[in-house]
């Protein structure tokens, strides 16, 4: 027997040595193999079991990992390892299971900081936050910098909800400088989070210098803190340099599909209903499967709802249906904008009404008041650029109370005045004016309605709902005289004394104007022209006693008389036609052109005299003692052969009539 077991000790004891030399230079897959080594000769050697779990998951064979624990029955005994193998398979709900299945009276400090991750995976933040703060609190080793920087990430997530109250967190690396741009950032203070992400870029850089890193390791983490700074100026409206920085960080080509994702949603945000070609390549490469388990839930849902945006802005009706219905299905919490956004679609196919039923449908069945209250303005919206006023008037008036808002009061006084329907517009005001009163509403904001609403009724006569309109006024602004005035006219027309009254609380005239004021009215210059009233106030003028009397010389301008033409005859009548122009005249004749006496009618280089024997227009002038043909006569040289000595002169003249 001792000479069968010293050779499998030894295989067992040389294998071991093997896997711990393997293991310690990171040989992780020569490990393995010596570690089967030794399952061949001990199957059950529950350390070499352990040992090879380890090594699978070095090598980043997780589910060979799973499979091989599951099948050596080590799920007892290996939870972190399977639990982890689960994690990194992008299981985080079978990880939490196995950890909590456990049932561990108290969790070891591995497993403990596995669940936490799990918890962060899983965007339980809260319980995340809170599992790390202890964590931190009883735990103290070289990793307190990474648990902070972790312990910041979940800050940054939990600030996205603005009632939460987030305890500062020391900012020592530029990890937690990020992280403190981006809890910054969620709380739309975009600008800070700009300021803290530059300290951040410029803390990166010297930090991994000092590290050693190399440019391309360089690049790559500035790169998240670049997107990070782009996207803080897109907020700030600052969309060309965010674009610019978009498209420097994607023409690096950087290696995490999370920044490729983000960066190119981004982009296809600021191009809008432009470069579509562009933004359809960027959103394929945001929706690849890559980025799939790299982005929280809040990112997958942009990006999705940008895809049916981008749809509808390349006015593809098939897949506008189509990603809706899968954003939809994926997203309940977005059903209202698949709504808005199929509608839309409709709208631009000319099925306006299939969209106003589908509008319709969705405000009659939502339980959320206030995505049923802007559907109703999505179906206005729709019938107004029909022309259809009814029917906007019947959905503004089924809003129920939601009606008596200013800004509906003001549309719909809008649309009956359209119509021509000025007692409905008085009538609403008055309704209007009616339930503010009865339900004692805070009208701060209503003095704009008020006024408008008095205006309206004292032009149509209703005084008395004018004057109820410029009573709440009134409170609002009681030092406003001219609704003070506005408020004596209308009482004056059905309520003399309220009148007489309340027109005591107006102002003396004599603390509204002055002696010259009341001058310059009585002299009513406003009611003449400008050239009389400063005629009259020259006329007379009111000087000071002790004021020296400059006498004002009349710049009198002498008229001349008009000039009358040489041999002027008084008795004989003028021409009637002596203003129109020369040509124009009864007895004109124009003037014979010298130029036109040659005419050539004849070939090239022929002379006038023989042109006129063969000019064949004056055959009808002949007579009958006319010879019947031509005498042919030799021709004088033509015009190209005669050589001139100087060419014509204009004759200077007067060209005066």
């Amino acid at each position: 027997m001792s000479k069968d077991a010293n050779p499998k000790e030894s295989i067992i004891k040389a294998a071991y040595a093997d896997v711990n030399k393997f293991g310690q230079n990171g040989e992780f897959d020569k490990a393995m193999k010596a570690v089967n080594r030794i399952l061949g000769v001990a199957p059950d050697d529950q350390t070499a079991l352990h040992c090879k779990v380890i090594c699978l998951i070095q090598i980043s064979k997780f589910e060979e990992a799973v499979k091989f624990i599951d099948k050596n029955k080590l799920s007892s005994s290996l939870i972190f390892e399977k639990a982890y193998c689960e994690y990194r398979l992008n299981k985080p709900e079978n990880a939490l299971k196995i950890i909590d299945e456990a049932r561990l009276p108290s969790l070891p400090p591995n497993l403990k900081e596995l669940r936490t991750q799990v918890l962060y995976r899983l965007e339980r933040y809260e319980e995340c936050f809170e599992s790390y703060k202890e964590i931190i609190k009883n735990t103290s080793d070289d990793y307190e910098d990474e648990r902070r920087t972790n312990l910041s990430a979940v800050a940054a997530n939990l600030a996205l909800d603005e009632t939460k109250d987030i305890p500062d967190i020391p900012e020592d690396t530029y990890e937690q400088h990020f992280n403190g741009s981006c809890i910054l950032s969620n709380r739309q203070k975009y600008a800070e989070a700009e300021k803290k992400l530059r300290a951040s870029e410029k803390l990166c850089r010297e930090t991994l210098e000092e590290d050693g890193a190399s440019e391309e390791e360089i690049r790559e983490e500035l790169d998240v803190i670049r997107v990070q700074i782009a996207y803080c100026l897109q907020m700030q409206s600052k969309t060309k340099e965010a674009a610019a920085i978009y498209a420097e960080v994607l023409k690096n080509k950087p290696k995490d599909p999370a920044l490729v994702a983000v960066a190119s949603n981004n982009s296809v945000a600021i191009n809008k209903d432009q470069h579509v070609f562009d933004s359809k390549k960027k959103i394929r490469s945001a929706l690849s499967e890559a980025c799939e388990h790299k982005l929280t839930s809040r990112q997958k849902k942009a990006i999705a709802l940008n895809n049916c945006l981008l749809a509808l802005f390349t006015n593809s009706s098939e897949q506008v249906q189509q990603f809706c219905a899968k954003l939809a299905n994926q997203y309940p919490d977005l059903e209202f904008q698949t709504v808005l956004i199929k509608a839309t679609q409709l709208s631009k196919d000319k099925k306006h009404k299939e969209a106003i039923d589908l509008l319709q449908k969705y405000a009659s069945n939502t339980k959320d008041k206030d995505q049923a209250f802007a559907t109703k303005f999505a179906i206005i919206q729709l019938l107004l650029s029909q022309g259809d006023r009814k029917g906007a008037v019947e959905v503004f008036l089924s809003l129920g109370e939601n009606k008596y808002k200013p800004g509906i009061v003001s549309a719909l006084v809008t649309l009956y005045l359209g119509l021509n329907n000025k007692p409905a517009a008085s009538e609403l005001l008055k309704t209007a004016v009616d339930w503010y009163k009865k339900n004692n509403v805070s009208s701060a904001d209503l003095s704009d309605m008020w006024r408008q609403a008095a205006e309206f009724h004292l032009r149509g006569g209703a005084t008395e709902t004018a004057a109820s309109s410029l009573e709440e006024l009134l409170k609002l602004k009681p030092n406003d005289m001219k609704v003070l005035a506005q408020l004596v006219i209308a009482y004056a027309q059905f309520n003399p004394k309220k009148a007489l009254e309340v027109s005591k609380k107006l102002p003396k005239l004599e603390t509204l104007t002055t002696a010259s004021e009341i001058d310059a009215l009585e002299a009513a210059n406003w009611v003449m022209s400008t050239k009389a009233a400063k005629k009259s106030a020259n006329a007379k003028i009111e000087m000071s006693p002790g004021t020296p009397v400059v006498e004002r010389k009349k710049n009198n301008k002498r008229k001349r008389k008009g000039k009358l033409p040489k041999n002027y005859n008084a008795e004989v009548p003028p021409d009637p036609e002596r203003w129109l122009p020369k040509y124009e005249r009864t007895g004109y004749r124009k003037k014979r052109d010298r130029r036109t006496k040659e005419i050539i009618k004849g070939s090239q280089g022929m002379s006038s005299q023989a042109a006129e024997q063969y000019d064949m227009s004056n055959r009808a002038n002949l007579g009958k003692n006319s010879p019947a043909t031509p005498v042919y006569q030799e021709p004088t040289p033509g015009p190209r052969q005669q050589h001139r000595k100087g060419g014509h002169k204009k004759k200077k003249g007067n060209n005066r009539f």
